[in-house]
């Protein structure tokens, strides 16, 4: 079992134990798609911190399961992502394209593109989800490209990190 999935599976039973502080964690996905030239970001985040958070950054109420209010959602998701998730290929930023979002269990997943990386050689990324709603926020990303896979962890208030291939 992955560290990561050791970490989500555990976050429930944590916050159960009475006395200890829950884990509030996130998981990125970064994917270099060297065929048809794009960055596939998955961003997987507990649906009821997501919740608090949106609701905090933009004082209304949000209820991520609600298929009325997937449109206002979207546009939540897609606007929190982009201010709090930044990302430089070889240096350069990049514009994030959002895909959209789907709820599963206890998670909600978010998806975005970026298009025209025919290469990567170092990815520099901006991540700060949820580091204003929760102390101890971390956030677990991985990186693929060419076959290779590189990980790292970040806790709030550390923000940055770089993958080079």
């Amino acid at each position: 079992m992955s560290f990561s999935v050791f970490l989500l599976l555990n976050k429930t039973a944590e916050s159960k134990i009475s006395g200890l502080h829950p884990l509030y964690v996130t998981v990125i996905e970064i994917n270099h798609n060297a065929k048809d030239k794009t960055l596939e970001i998955s961003c997987k985040i507990f649906t009821n911190d997501f919740e608090n958070a949106l609701e905090k950054a933009y004082h209304t109420k949000v209820d991520l399961s609600d298929a009325k209010m997937k449109t206002v959602s979207d546009k939540l998701i897609e606007e929190y992502i982009e201010k709090h998730f930044q990302v430089k290929v070889d240096g350069k930023p990049v514009v994030m394209e959002y895909v959209g979002s789907e709820k599963q269990t206890d998670a909600t997943w978010s998806y975005f593109q970026v298009n025209n990386v025919p290469s990567l050689k170092r990815i520099d990324v901006m991540n700060n989800i949820l580091y204003e709603a929760f102390d101890g926020q971390m956030s677990i990303m991985h990186v693929m490209s060419g076959g290779n896979r590189k990980s790292t962890k970040i806790s709030s208030p550390e923000t940055n990190a770089e993958f080079e291939f």
